[in-house]
């Protein structure tokens, strides 16, 4: 096919019905890139015999060597069919764990998606979390089972075998369909209990995934060669049909309506040749199905002939089919060659697919109203809660309309980068006849002056005469002509070679409404960016040419350049009309990684994505040469720009840190930094590996599964744990862990007790970070008075819901009435640790939002955030490594003030001195106190000279009170923040400490030769086995085991080593997991003592995982230099 030109796209563009905009999803290594280089080829943009080979949408180097897609890339391809014409932009997508972010950047822009399945390994982990992409962002899947090649020639299947295999592929990703569908069922019949659907206009519901109660038609979700979105293939060999093809080609041979033979020739239906009818109950009558019959057997039979070749059978199949190949294909060394040859043009599987997505899969004006209103609600609000002027724009959504006066709404799903040199302004192109006529007379010109230059020179030999000057003025001209000659090619090479260095960050974009035009003013609209909030301030009619009012979190931006995304080539573009996808040049000072493109102030920023990996493997980058820092820190602000997943942070202590999703995303985003974006040497540290703190119940048994306190205990060898924990004076520990402690001015004393949370409520406290963090705005704005848009229904729903599951969770005598006593979450008030309170006279809650009250007037009143402030640190920080703390419950079970304390607070209730200050109460930023204290010492010191005011308790009660009157941000709720979390670490300490390490899932799939080596690289490496299972109808086995992520690194390397390649782990974060062994422990009874030794020789991992993250963060570590001093150490060999 000839390649279409831009100008035909264009044309294209404007038919929005004509539009499918489709994005490729798979599990990594199925053919996702084959078969979009199959479907490229279609178009004539690659040789067809190339297809598959070139991996034409793997543009970067590192993808061509390691053999696997890193990036979402787009290209635009033209379609015929009958008289109809299609444009179809097509997204190939990563398949790897690591980068399914950029999944999540290109389901967003589309209507539908193409879910690739090896037949051979059937689905795996990662098309089960693509399916759910699909099903997150209500697009409309249909299935491509390719490598079905493999089935005939690796694992030697008969036609029936491979019939039942295929059927069992089908099944298993229906079931992966079904479940999210049911799920989804559930969920709404538990919100809307008896209420029917009914209401909504039947319209809607027809590429519903998700209209939810039972007497919705779910059979549009499945997948059945049947319904047409089903297309079987093998990509490498260039064939793919669906079963509809088959049906037109027999009908006219059997003489049975095409229609009939679609419906049965998937299933248990035979063919009953006598009768010339087609029956039911193929297997029951040892019948051949009719797919086997009449598409296998004649797949398997073409295989066979070309493998074995079988000359007059291949001219016999050849000459039947109508086909013509070449003399190169049929004498080709390799038969796969001639195979190709073959099938590409008997069943071409650019046909079957595309013909496919043009049948079944919506164009962008097929757009659902629950995926728009989806789109549109951010967090917690719902669709209802929007203004009515954000409402109005989901009819400019559902009509996706190009006119004039439509809005414009666009959403960037990522940034990435080109080289300058590869924008389409900066290329090189052909010159027009003009052009060289030109160019031909310039060196016409200069040739013939520099013959001149020389004649001059022969002239200036001779015997001087007359015409001397004259040649003077000749040469001195040539050489200022060579000069400026020589200067333009200097200067030119510099602009050059900074056009080089330069990189442009291209916005990957959808026009949802309106038609995009180049020099277009327009709104940049952020995340958190609130239209009920700028409408206050705006017109919704005014544009973004007009000067408006600073409104946050919005921008107004120029579109410099729009293009084509043409694969590894950009096309300029003029215009680009509602319903496609686009590059966007210009946009990379207003948007980071995505963002929402409006001219309508009214219009609410999208949903953000949802992305399946959590960036958890951290390291710390530093330049070779100190004096290259500048171009680290831009080249990482570029990289965090380019990266969807990626993080950048600077941390504490100054260092940089990269946050990645694994060790191949890490890989990648280092070899950008070098060589891309900073174009410098780094040293990177090793990773930097997450931990959290805890603590746990006292162990019913010791490390030799001894019954605690029936041994004999060896005092004389080890000091017990308690000796460990020196306890400095004023704090006093009892024996079941309460702390009390007391401010250094002795003004308040603070009983603390430290428990363990139940596991659930730790997984709850996590699971609801979100909620949790919306609940301290809405109590922060109670507080303050503010007056707030209504509490949205909904989020109050859900947080008595978090309430009641919270009550369920911690029952017992101990945990009574504890969910009303929650004073705060943390670290960063929205952790999964607790602070309760149980002293009396005192009443704060987390609820406030759900009773509206507001905070009550009581003698602790100002300084309760200072205890919360110190419960923040301390959870921020824990006493083992100074790493979070997870899974703990603070009591503050006393807090006694002193006279001066409550003359305090009192006085500055009166006075209202603090009111002004109430605002900044919630926000516990450190830098904010640290400033007050600072201004509060510094005008203690111009009042009394010296502090000593502050610390002398001779002094009178009323000039204390005076002096700390000053602001409630003092010195005194300085000191109960340090006390407070002082406090926090003792209650701590008193209890049995643990580490808990982040932990990987991880999928296997072996065959069952190497079965036995995975299992020896997952036990030396702590991992876990969780089941085993072997694949029906293969030999290959699928291990789940968890591996701590501290153990990780250099795995996937050493399984595909020590297993020749035939076993690859996904690996994804999965949840956090206690270290069962004390990081302190030695051994202190006789049978710890006979059973380890007194050295403890084992090591202990706990302890050797803490001390890792102490010595990295500059802690004292408790290690001897010899530590067998007695053995001898011999370095050279005796003579």
């Amino acid at each position: 096919m000839v390649l279409t030109s831009v100008g035909k796209m264009s044309g294209l563009q404007k038919k929005t019905s004509g539009i499918r905009n489709i994005c490729i999803l798979a599990h990594v290594d199925h053919g996702k890139t084959t078969l979009a280089d199959c479907l490229i080829s279609s178009n004539g943009i690659i040789s067809s015999r190339l297809a598959g080979k070139l991996r034409y949408l793997d543009s970067r180097e590192d993808e061509q060597i390691r053999g696997i897609t890193m990036k979402s890339s787009a290209i635009s391809l033209h379609f015929e069919k009958g008289d109809e014409e299609y444009l179809i932009n097509l997204i190939d997508s990563p398949g790897h764990v690591d980068f399914s972010s950029e999944v999540s950047t290109a389901v967003r822009l589309c209507d539908g998606c193409i879910i690739v399945v090896d037949a051979v390994e059937g689905v795996c982990p990662q098309t089960q979390a693509v399916l759910r992409q699909a099903w997150l962002e209500n697009i409309r899947p249909v299935l491509v089972i390719n490598k079905i090649d493999r089935l005939i020639v690796e694992l030697k299947f008969t036609p029936q075998e491979a019939y039942l295999h295929l059927k069992n592929i089908l099944e298993q990703v229906n079931a992966v369909t079904g479940t999210l569908f049911t799920s989804k069922v559930l969920e709404e019949r538990a919100e809307k209990g008896n209420e029917s659907i009914s209401d909504s206009a039947p319209g809607d519901q027809i590429y519903d995934w998700s209209a939810g109660l039972e007497d919705t038609d779910d059979s549009h979700l499945y997948f059945s060669p049947d319904y047409g979105n089903v297309v079987f293939a093998s990509a490498i060999d260039g064939w793919g049909f669906g079963i509809e093809h088959f049906a037109k080609l027999y009908s006219q041979k059997i003489g049975i309506k095409p229609a009939v033979l679609q419906k049965t020739l998937w299933g248990d239906y035979y063919l009953n040749t006598k009768a010339k009818k087609i029956m039911k109950g193929d297997q029951s009558k040892g019948k051949k199905p009719l797919f086997v019959q009449l598409v296998l057997d004649n797949i398997w039979s073409l295989y066979e002939s070309v493998m074995k070749r079988d000359k007059e059978k291949i001219e016999k199949i050849v000459t039947s089919l109508g086909l013509k190949i070449g003399e190169r294909e049929s004498r080709h060394a390799d038969p796969k060659v001639h195979l190709n040859a073959i099938c590409s043009q008997w069943l071409p599987i650019s046909e079957a697919v595309l013909s496919m997505v043009c049948n079944k899969l919506p164009s962008p004006l097929d757009i659902t109203a629950e995926r728009v209103e989806k789109l549109m609600c951010v967090g917690a609000r719902t669709f209802d809660s929007l203004p009515p002027e954000t409402q109005e724009l989901k009819n400019a959504f559902l009509k996706c309309s190009s006119e004039g006066t439509a809005p414009v709404i666009v959403f960037v799903s990522k940034m990435f980068p080109v080289d300058a040199k590869a924008l389409p302004h900066n290329k090189q192109r052909p010159l027009t006849q003009e052009e060289i006529a030109q160019r031909r007379e310039l060196v016409r010109r200069r040739h013939a002056e520099k013959l001149a230059a020389n004649e001059g020179k022969d002239l200036s030999e001779k015997p001087p005469s007359e015409n001397t000057p004259e040649v003077n003025t000749a040469e001195t001209k040539g050489e200022e002509q060579q000069l400026n000659s020589q200067t333009e090619i200097m200067t030119s090479k510099a602009v050059k070679q900074e056009a080089d260095n330069k990189e442009s960050f291209i916005a990957f974009a959808r026009v949802f409404s309106g038609t995009v035009q180049r020099g277009q003013k327009i709104f940049v609209l952020g995340p958190k960016y609130d239209p009920a909030e700028a409408l206050h301030k705006l017109s919704h009619q005014c544009s973004a040419t007009d000067d408006l009012p600073l409104v946050p979190h919005m921008t107004c931006c120029t579109l410099e350049n729009l293009y084509l995304l043409m694969g590894r080539e950009l096309e300029d573009l003029e215009e680009v009309p509602a319903g496609n996808v686009l590059g966007i040049g210009g946009l990379q000072d207003f948007v980071l990684k995505s963002a929402t493109l409006s001219t309508s102030p009214a219009c609410p920023p999208f949903t953000p994505l949802n992305f399946e990996a959590t960036p958890i493997v951290r390291v710390a980058v530093e330049p070779k040469h100190p004096s290259d820092m500048p171009q680290l820190v831009r080249g990482m602000k570029l990289l965090n720009q380019a990266d969807p997943c990626v993080q950048v942070l600077i941390q504490e202590t100054g260092e940089h840190v990269l946050v990645t999703a694994g060790e191949v995303h890490l890989q990648r985003c280092l070899d950008d930094l070098k060589e891309r974006f900073a174009k410098i040497e780094i040293s990177v540290s090793a990773p930097i590996i997450p931990f959290r703190e805890t603590i746990t119940r006292p162990p019913k048994v010791d490390m030799v599964n001894e019954e605690i306190g029936k041994q004999q205990k060896v005092a004389v060898i080890h000091q017990t744990k308690e000796d460990q924990n020196k306890i400095p004076e004023g704090v006093e520990v009892d024996s079941d862990g309460l702390v009390t402690i007391s401010t250094p001015n002795k003004h308040a004393t603070l009983s603390i007790r430290a428990m363990p949370l139940p596991e659930e409520v730790t997984r709850l406290l996590e699971e609801n970070s979100d909620l949790i963090r919306t609940m301290e705005q809405l109590n922060t704005s109670l507080n303050e008075d503010k007056k707030t848009h209504e509490i949205n229904q909904k989020t109050i729903d859900r947080i008595r819901e978090f309430k009641q599951k919270l009550e369920q969770s911690l029952q017992g005598r101990k945990w009574r009435n504890a969910v009303d006593q929650i004073w705060s979450f943390g670290p960063r008030k929205c952790g999964p640790n607790i602070l309760l309170y149980k002293f009396e006279g005192y009443k704060k809650s987390v609820w406030q939002c759900l009773e509206n009250t507001v905070k009550e007037v009581s003698k602790y009143r100002d300084f309760d955030n200072s205890i919360v402030s110190g419960f923040q640190l301390a959870t921020l920080s824990g006493p083992m490594c100074e790493e979070p703390l997870m899974g703990v419950c603070f009591t503050v079970e006393k807090w006694e003030m002193s006279k001066v304390g409550e003359v305090l607070s009192a006085s500055s209730q009166d006075s209202g001195q603090c009111d002004a200050l109430e605002q900044e109460q919630n926000e516990d930023t450190a830098s904010l106190r640290s400033t007050y204290m600072a201004e509060v010492c510094s005008e203690d010191k111009h009042q009394d000279g010296n502090q000593s005011v502050l610390r002398s308790p001779e002094k009178t009660t009323k000039h204390k009170a005076e002096v700390l009157l000053a602001d409630c941000y003092g010195p005194f709720s300085g000191q109960l923040i340090a006390t407070m979390k002082e406090a926090c670490r003792y209650a701590l300490q008193a209890k049995p400490q643990r580490l808990m390490a982040a932990m990987y899932t991880c999928e296997i799939m072996a065959t069952a030769e190497v079965l036995g080596r995975v299992y020896a690289v997952l036990s030396k490496r702590e991992g876990r086995v969780l089941q085993e299972e072997m694949k029906e109808g293969t030999d290959v086995f699928i291990i789940k085991a968890v591996l701590p992520v501290a153990e990780s690194f250099g795995f996937a390397d050493e399984i595909r080593k020590r297993t020749s390649g035939l076993a690859s782990p996904q690996l994804v974060f999965s949840h956090w997991e206690i270290i069962s062994s004390d990081p302190f422990w030695v051994p202190t009874t006789e049978e710890e003592y006979l059973h380890f030794g007194e050295k403890a020789d084992s090591e202990n991992q706990a302890r050797k995982y803490m001390n890792a993250v102490r010595k990295r963060k500059g802690l004292y570590v408790e290690e001897k230099i010899v530590e067998h001093a007695e053995k001898q150490r011999t370095l050279s060999r005796n003579k």
